[in-house]
């Protein structure tokens, strides 16, 4: 899964994704990032208005969504200091064309000294600052938040399946010039009790991410949007699927690069991965965005095209749009049935 996605060749690095192969509710249209924007407030509120503000997107894509929340002009935006994470050379290209990007070093910055003090420190209200990297920030933050919308479905993972008398881990073969599978006896078997003939996803790669935000942040939020269900559903539907020109794609070990792997995250797996934070929220995308307003933009939207209808101009059909994309976002058949999970961290309790 990491060579098909990530290495040299694979899905992500060519910049192949959203509206060509799957749609993210950021391609939807700009409602999504205002709504985003709204949420980032919540979270400056809650840690005492942080100048600077670090927000940590995960799997940024092509910048779409860190540029609408530029455009919504959030409360936060002088303190904010926004960095892109993406791993695709092509990705991080692209966000070039939509966001001012300073070196990544500046991304807490610019800095001044203060009197008695050697140390330069950043400067208040000089935000937006936006960078780009291509992992996780190597620091502390003090004070932040880590959004990830789409992303833990595609960080890499194993898979164990329950025979009814022991674990065995689905590994990757040859035969010929094929891709198998090979099942061979798990020395650490899982303690997960499911029928006989399921499957379930070994966190390896969702661990380690989990881990890489516990060391980026102190104190804040992090913000997960993805498809998930809890572990008793694993056997009611196909959890590990492919996607390609907006359809299901081949079987996962079929022609590796050229489609998206994607798995439903467990919810208990993730929650056993983020004990250092506690759960502060957990709802559909429907029911988050609703909480932030989204009702309220769409209803302006549609007031907008009323009033501006008979003249067709931009304002007014953007106001329509804005209906539309709130439907598309809230849909419970679509994007709206994603989870959303907000976790918090109020107090710095590591030492």
């Amino acid at each position: 899964m990491e060579a098909a996605l990530y290495e040299e060749g694979g899905f992500f690095t060519t910049g192949r994704g959203a509206r060509r192969d799957f749609v993210t509710s950021p391609e939807v249209g700009s409602l999504f990032g205002a709504c985003v924007a709204r949420a980032l407030d919540r979270c400056w509120h809650a840690l005492d208005e942080p100048d600077p503000f670090l927000v940590v997107e995960a799997g940024a894509g092509n910048g779409r969504l860190a540029r609408d929340v530029w455009r919504a002009a959030p409360e936060c935006l002088p303190a904010l200091r926004y960095v892109l994470v993406e791993r695709s050379t092509a990705l991080r290209g692209e966000q070039r064309t939509r966001l001012p990007l300073d070196p990544p070093d500046e991304a807490l910055g610019p800095f001044v000294r203060r009197a008695g003090e050697d140390a330069p420190v950043p400067a208040a209200g000089a935000g937006p600052v936006f960078a780009a990297l291509d992992v996780l920030p190597a620091l502390h933050a003090s004070s932040g938040v880590v959004l990830a919308n789409e992303l833990l479905d595609n960080v890499p993972f194993g898979i164990a399946e329950w025979d009814g008398r022991r674990w065995r881990e689905v590994l990757v073969g040859m035969d010929g010039d094929r891709f198998v599978e090979v099942l061979v006896p798990m020395s650490d078997p899982l303690s997960t009790d499911v029928p006989a003939g399921t499957r379930v996803p070994i966190p390896r790669g969702l661990e380690r991410w989990c881990a890489e935000c516990d060391h980026v942040l102190r104190r804040g939020f992090v913000i997960l949007i993805d498809y998930m269900v809890e572990i008793a559903e694993l056997t009611a539907h196909p959890w590990l699927r492919t996607y390609r020109a907006n359809d299901r794609g081949l079987p996962p070990l079929e022609a590796p690069g050229t489609q998206d792997i994607t798995a439903d995250v467990v919810v208990e797996q993730l929650l056993a991965a983020t004990r250092g934070f506690r759960l502060s929220t957990h709802t559909s995308q429907a029911a988050w965005l609703r909480g932030l307003g989204i009702d309220d933009l769409a209803e302006e939207g549609a007031r907008r095209w009323r009033e501006g209808a008979h003249r067709g101009d931009l304002e007014a059909l953007a106001g329509r749009s804005r209906v539309h994309e709130a439907d598309a976002l809230t849909d419970p058949a679509g994007l709206g049935a994603h989870h959303v999970i907000v976790l918090e961290r109020l107090a710095d309790l590591r030492r």
